[in-house]
Parts: structure tokens; sequence; C-alpha cells
């Protein structure tokens, strides 16, 4: 707990308990195996961006003076060695998981392979892959006291190979070997009698190590993995200007160099090893985590599911909205009311669509729109790519400070500048991380503004596996206001008043404010008062202080929060009306919802801001009101739904202990499949 005047969960103990619900996933025997496997997989890779963000920010919070310690409310070498059990702790069930599943795969007719386990004729085939496809690829680097150890890029995985001969004085000789990047991380070998085999790259080059080193003369060679994660934080000047791309280009080249953050090994690796690279690389103990064989599991996403379909979840058909065609002019649909598209229940075409019928429109004069990340082969750009060849005029703004997708929307930006689009960089000291689009129309010679506005990224890939709300409006309340702000940002400013858009750095804090005591008020008069929150992260110590307020005055409060979650529910005298849910499943819940009672006139906003610091007062993000009654009530049964999952929501509490949410109702409710059936029965 953090040491404060008000319970709270420290932020980052809390973010490993969330990667436990993720693990709890991939120990789940009714999740498909396949799916067990990728679960593993966002198992590694969250904990890979946790060391390279959150624990590299407080190591270097290690050495600031007691005072500012006092002033952070915890000790944050405390929190570092808290971080290292629980992470060591995890590990060793993640390995345990691993270890299970390739039980169970061989169960299934599929078998993971090592260097000891090749007959004849696969080693035969695997010896001429690796000639043909992975030797031409490998620079193996020789351990020299007389030169500098090189330098271990982030992430990647290396081999300390180990060279022993019994007959020369220089009896041992180590070397590091860099596993390309470029290769399938995966190798089918041929089926035999119904059996599949695979076998990891990693274990291809173990098992021609000699051809590598053919050239030294050792009796004995062995090799092991380790992995660095190091700090990925940028350093960057906060003048935003057209140097900035530069700039930040050359950031990212820094980070590849950041402070390592975390030896992972191979605890099968010899002490003498560990000792020799842990000395090189001058690390402390707190660095150090012990792992498993394969290192880099987030490749495990692609593992290929050479078995039956039964083996990976059914693949759902993306439904359509109702009355809502992509086959005639969405803008004069959108005229008459509004739609919301529920992805990934619910097709993304629909905004592929509203922007392609943009471009082609010969009375659409402008788009503005915000891009935050987007798909490696992006359709969103390629549709505002023939907007711009049609004569419209298009400006986008490009979030370059989007954490790992920085080079992405560098390459992006340079693509649309050179089609002559306009990009904004940005607003100085601020990242915006809204997701708006709006369309200007002439129509009998007046601007009409048709507007998309979503809690989560134009992102067709994300799209697919994201559960978020894109809502089509033609609402003069909100586009108005809508134009407005692409007009402030369009000038690197940032404005107040608004009065139906919910708008960040200025506004959100101070409204969501407002919202929870209207409800105070209410429920200290005697009148129904309740409040439901839907997020992924809550961490504004503010904002649960204020929560706890409600609760002590009477308010019934519900929050669906996925991952991080700094307020303990439950707690006596602050707490006993709030209840946390988590839900983990196939899909991720993006999803930002705010629902408030307002007596009997019940309000919903969907946001893009989770209830962060860095959301309510660092980022330009909009909340919108929802007020079409058919979609306001469309979202409150997904949200009753969720609220009565008793098969993938788990109790958040102080306990950390992620107790999966039993209800009184015996009849199995789970969101995403319960979802899914409402809407298409729906339309």
């Amino acid at each position: 707990m953090i040491e404060s005047k008000i319970p709270l969960i420290n932020r980052e103990i809390s973010w490993l308990s969330f990667n436990d619900r993720v693990l709890q996933e991939a120990a789940d025997k009714s999740v498909p195996l396949i799916e067990r496997i990728r679960f593993l997989a966002i198992f590694s890779s969250n904990l890979d961006e946790f060391y390279r963000v959150r624990v590299a920010t407080i190591n270097r919070l290690v050495n600031l003076v007691s005072k500012v310690k006092e002033e952070l409310g915890y000790n944050p070498k405390k929190i570092l060695n808290q971080i290292k059990n629980i992470v060591v702790r995890q590990e060793k069930r993640f390995n345990a998981l691993y270890e299970d599943i390739i039980k169970e795969l061989a169960d299934n007719k599929i078998f993971i392979l090592n260097e000891h386990q090749l007959n004849v004729s696969r080693g035969q085939f695997v010896k001429k892959y690796f000639r043909e496809k992975i030797l031409s690829t490998i620079v193996p680097i020789i351990i020299d006291d007389k030169q500098p150890f090189p330098e271990l890029r982030d992430r990647v995985i290396y081999f300390l190979v180990k060279l022993t001969s019994h007959q020369k004085k220089n009896k041992v000789k180590y070397a590091l070997i860099e596993i390309p990047e470029s290769l399938d991380r995966f190798l089918v070998l041929p089926e035999t009698n119904n059996l599949k085999f695979i076998i990891l790259l990693d274990d291809i080059i173990r098992y021609s190590l000699d051809e590598i080193f053919f050239v030294f003369e050792y009796d004995e060679i062995v090799a092991y993995s380790i992995q660095v994660t190091r700090d990925a934080e940028l350093d960057l000047d906060k003048n935003v200007s057209e140097r900035f791309i530069e700039a930040l280009s050359k950031s990212l080249q820094k980070r590849k160099k950041g402070k390592p953050m975390r030896l992972l090994y191979d605890t099968a690796m010899p002490l003498d090893m560990l000792t020799t690279v842990v000395s090189k690389l001058e690390l402390h103990s707190e660095s150090l985590i012990p792992g498993n064989k394969y290192h880099n599991f987030k490749d495990f996403i692609g593992f290929p599911n050479v078995g039956e379909d039964y083996l990976e979840y059914k693949k759902i058909t993306p439904l359509l909205v109702k009355d809502l065609s992509i086959y005639k002019g969405m803008f004069e649909m959108i005229k008459k009311r509004d739609y919301m598209v529920n992805l990934p229940y619910q097709t993304f075409d629909y905004i592929i669509h509203f922007l392609r019928e943009a471009a082609i429109d010969p009375r659409v004069t402008s788009i503005h729109i915000t891009l935050y990340r987007l798909a490696q082969n992006s359709r969103i750009v390629n549709a505002l790519i023939n907007a711009a060849r049609n004569g419209k005029k298009v400006i986008c703004l490009v979030e370059l400070k989007a954490r790992f997708d920085e080079q992405n929307n560098i390459n992006w930006t340079n693509r649309l500048e050179e089609e002559g689009i306009k990009v904004n960089y940005g607003i100085t000291g601020y990242k915006v991380h809204t997701k708006i689009c709006m369309v200007t129309r002439l129509e009998k010679d007046k601007n009409v503004y048709y507007a998309n506005l979503s809690t989560g990224n134009y992102n067709e890939k994300t799209a697919t596996i994201y559960c978020d709300h894109s809502l089509f409006t033609a609402d003069t309340r909100i586009t108005t206001e809508l134009n407005k702000l692409f007009v402030n940002i369009e000038k690197k400013s940032i404005s107040k008043g608004y009065e139906h858009l919910i708008v960040s750095p200025l506004e959100t804090r101070k409204k969501l404010f407002f919202f929870i005591d209207r409800e105070i008020k209410h429920a200290k008069a005697g009148k129904k008062a309740y409040i439901i929150l839907k997020m992924n992260s809550l961490a504004d110590e503010q904002t649960i202080k204020k929560l706890y307020d409600a609760s002590n005055a009477g308010v019934i409060i519900k929050l669906i929060i996925r991952g991080m979650c700094c307020l303990v529910s439950g707690k006596p005298g602050f707490s006993e009306n709030i209840e946390v849910i988590s839900i983990i499943d196939k899909f991720l819940e993006h999803a930002r919802i705010w629902i408030f009672a307002n007596q009997d006139k019940e309000e919903v906003y969907l946001l893009s801001a989770d209830l962060m610091t860095r959301n309510l007062d660092h980022r330009v993000e909009v909340g919108f009101p929802i007020y079409d009654p058919e979609i306001r009530q469309e979202i409150r049964d997904m949200i009753d739904i969720q609220l009565m999952d008793n098969t993938k929501s788990r109790e958040i509490n102080g306990n950390n202990n992620n107790k999966y949410r039993k209800t009184k109702i015996k009849i199995p409710y789970r969101t995403q499949i319960d979802t899914y059936n409402y809407l298409k029965n729906k339309n």
C-alpha cells in the first residue's frame, strides 16, 4: 500500500496484478490451447513494456533525496524489491504453465521439439534449413577482455556461448550470438504418421552450433539465452517544431541504448556464465530475473496452429449496424440520426467507408482527423490520400509521441506529406490522445459537419481485437464544438468553454467532479444516486478521493477496470459502496464509459481518456455525450451484461488476489459472448 491519507494500491503493484489476470487466462483449461499460448505471449510482451517504462522510471527515483520520496508517498527502492519478488513468482508460474501446455499439445499430436529431440531425417531437414536460411545471418562475437563488451540491443535474444577444450591451455572461450529478428521464430517440420512437429529458431541454431564455430577446435559448445530490457523513456525537447521528427528519430536511436532494466536469463545457465555476463553488463542483483529457455515470448502470439480448429477461438463474423449500410450514402443516413459501431462485434468497414465516401463526394470540402496508432498497412491513410488526390483539404494530426509507435507514425507522416496532406505534429507539452474525425460538406451553400468520435484508435488491425465504441453523428451540439476543437488543434492551442464535449486537459477533471458532486448531493437528499465507470486504468488520486467521498455519501458505484486500479474497494469508512471488477477474455476491453444516474435522467458519455493524471491533465482527450436514446440504451444494456459477468470477471480489491467473481445467479454470463449475441439478436 502507498503511504497516503487515503487507501491506495501502488500503481506498479496493481499493474502486476493485472498481468497476473492475463496469466490466469493462460492457466484456464477452458481456454483453447493455442489461445493459452498467446496469453503467455501477451503476458511476456506486457512485462517487457513494464520494465522498459515503469521500472525505468522508478529506477530514476531511487536516488532522490528523502524529502522527494515523502512527496511521492512511497519508497522507490522498496517498490523495486516488491516488483522483483512478484515478477520472479510470476515467471515461475509462467514456466510451469508453458511446460503444461507443451504436454497438452503433445496430447493433441503437436510436438515442440528441441535440439536434442531430432531424429536423423528431421535433423537433416533442420540442417538444410539452417544452411540455406539462417547461417548467412549469424555473426558470432568472441568475448575478449581486451575489447569492450558488445552493446546488447533492447529485447533481442542473444546466446551466451561457452566453448570448452580439454586439450588447450586456454580451456574456455565465450561468445555471443544475436538471434536474427528477421526470420520466422517457428519452423514446421515434415509431418509423420499424422503427428505435427515444430521447432523454434533458437533450437535450430543450438543444433547447428558446430557449423558456426567450426574454425575453433573445442570439445564442447553450449549456449544459453539472455535478453536485456532497457530504459525506453524518451528525453525530448518540449519544443515542437519542424525539427521535431529529426529529434524524435535520434531519440529512438538512443532508446536502443538505454540503461539495462532487466536481464532475463535461462535458469539452466551455469553460474560462471551468468557471473561473466552480469559483470560485463555491470548489473545489480535486482535486475536479474530467472526465466526459461525461451525469451521474447511475445513472438508466440504468432504460434502456428497446425492442429484442429478447436485449438483456437472460433473467429466471429463481424455484424452490421441496424439501418446503416455501407452500400448507400452514409452522409444522408447520418444526417437523419446517430449510429454507433461496437467493435469488434460490428465491422470497422463503416469507418473506412465513411472516409472513402468523403474522398469522392463532390460536396465534401475537407477532412480533419487525429491519428494516434495506425495499422501497418493502413486503409485509413489510403482513404485520406485518395481524398487529397480528389482535391479535398485533408488535415491530419499525427501524434508522434505514441509510445513504441513513434517510428511507424514518422513513416506515415512522411507519406502523408508526400501526398500534399497537411500534417500537424501536435501541441507543445501535450500528447494528443483523442480519436476524432470530422468531414465538412457544402450543402445549400452552408458547411455541414459529419463526425466520427471513438474510444479507440483508427486502426483496422486492433479493431478486430479491441472492444471499443465509435459514434457517427451530425448532431450540431457535438459537431459545432468539434469544429472549434479542430480549429484550436490546428492553431496548436487549447481552450475552455465546451458545453457538450468533455475536453482534456482543461475541463475533464472539472466536469467529472461536477458529475460526482451532483450524485453526492442527490444521495444526501435521499434520491437515487449511482455512478458506473468503465476504463482501462484508474490511478488519479484526486479522482479516487472523490469516489471515496461519493461512496461515504451513499452513492452506489460500480467500476469496470481492465488494468491498473489504485482504488481499494470495500474499505470500511472509504469505499463500502464501491465494487470493482476486471474482465479479461478473448478481446481486449478498451472502451471508456461514464454513466451517471442524474436522478431519473441518466447521462452516458464515451471517452478516449482513462482516469489517470496524465489523461486528465497532460493530454488532449475528448469525451462525448450520447444523446440518441436508442444508442444510450444499447450502451446501458452492454454495461449491464458486463456487470452480470460471472465467468471472466475478477474482483479487484486491496488483496490483489484476482478472485473470480461469483454472482447469486447460477446461469453463466460471459460478457463477450453475450454481447455478440445481444447485438446479433437485436439487429
